[in-house]
């Protein structure tokens, strides 16, 4: 009788009771053979998202997740670019865009190729401050929601 199993993903035994985890990755072993103008717009991208303000970033699989409540942009690198996925309540159509999939009912995932540590500046640094603010707490939004709601109460 078997005491194990096959991953999926790896296709490794696994013994039953084992620890396995094929999927576990870092920042680091995901940016480590960038080139110089990569690493540089990658750092630029991580400096300008941990300015927003509290959020998670990790490594999964083959991507770098910045996420609050739900993930808010994603960095997936590249050889040659950096493909960065931002979602966004709207649709964008600027030169920058690559390419555009709808995410789900109220999100719209924007691709962007980034070459360059230059290319990390307006707009797109403002796109990605905008889906920081999108993917906020239901409960930061609710409470912004309620403190704009009074103050126009109080100008009545």
């Amino acid at each position: 009788m078997a005491t194990g199993s096959e991953c999926y993903h790896c296709k490794q035994w696994v013994e039953k009771g084992a620890p396995h985890d094929c999927w576990t990755t870092t920042e680091a072993a995901l940016t480590t053979d960038l080139s110089e103008d990569l690493r540089e717009a990658w750092e630029r991208l991580r400096e300008t998202a941990v300015e927003f303000g509290e959020q998670r970033i990790y490594a999964s699989h083959h991507s770098i997740m910045f996420s609050r409540k739900a993930c808010y942009f994603f960095v997936r690198p590249k050889r040659n670019f950096l493909e960065v996925c931002v979602f966004l309540p709207r649709t964008l159509k600027a030169p920058q865009v690559r390419r555009i999939v709808g995410a789900s009912k109220a999100k719209v995932a924007h691709l962007i190729q980034v070459r360059h540590r230059d290319e990390v500046e307006a707009p797109v640094t403002d796109w990605l401050h905008e889906a920081y603010e999108f993917a906020a707490p239901a409960k930061a939004v609710a409470a912004k929601k309620k403190k704009a709601a009074r103050k126009t109460a109080k100008k009545r």
